[in-house]
């Protein structure tokens, strides 16, 4: 019996990427290509951000954008943060969380989730962010990390009118405390 023959996209495509192997570092103006790449994949009827929309996101100052890397360098997820408020009232906004397809469920979104929080809880302060009312992995791994909903955006992904639901995490009030008083170096500066 032949064996199966791949086609050439097949045969280009990365294995499954395991969570261990994976590395998360600062997102640079090279990984914009890549991230317009998988937002088009990931987001294809939700006005997916345009190279444009990443460069205006890594130059703002008060964000954070990360990569995860598999052991070949290649990036399979990216994620973004906005660090607001001041020092006495901090807060953030997970701005996106995007994981390839190929490494969906192998807990990269996970790790990236993971990193942002860090950055988060170096400030203090309570975490928002919007999801799609119908990505429950995404909303199960919110939940997981301490988010709860807390209200409902009507149409508000475009152009498909989606709904999404506001989740919150508040601060976790001992974390945050301690690194508002510690000089912990950035991970993702």
């Amino acid at each position: 019996m032949e064996p199966e023959r791949q086609t050439p996209e097949q045969a280009s495509e990365p294995e499954q990427v395991r969570e261990s192997t994976v590395r998360i570092e600062p997102m640079t103006i090279a990984d914009i290509d890549r991230c317009v790449a998988l937002e088009q994949l990931l987001f294809p009827e939700d006005d997916p951000w345009q190279a444009v929309a990443f460069r205006s996101e890594l130059a703002a100052g008060h964000n954070r954008y990360i990569a995860a890397r598999d052991e070949r360098g290649r990036m399979v997820g990216y994620a973004g943060i906005a660090l607001l408020g001041d020092a006495e009232h901090p807060e953030a906004e997970v701005h996106t969380i995007g994981v390839d397809p190929i490494c969906h469920r192998g807990g990269v979104g996970t790790l990236l989730l993971e990193a942002l929080l860090a950055e988060a809880g170096k400030r203090g302060g309570p975490v928002f962010l919007e999801v799609r009312t119908d990505n429950q992995p995404a909303i199960a791994m919110y939940a997981k990390h301490g988010f709860h909903i807390i209200g409902l955006r009507k149409n508000y992904y475009h152009p498909s009118g989606a709904d999404a639901y506001t989740m919150r995490r508040p601060e976790l009030s001992a974390q945050g405390q301690a690194w508002r008083g510690a000089q912990a170096d950035e991970v993702l500066s």
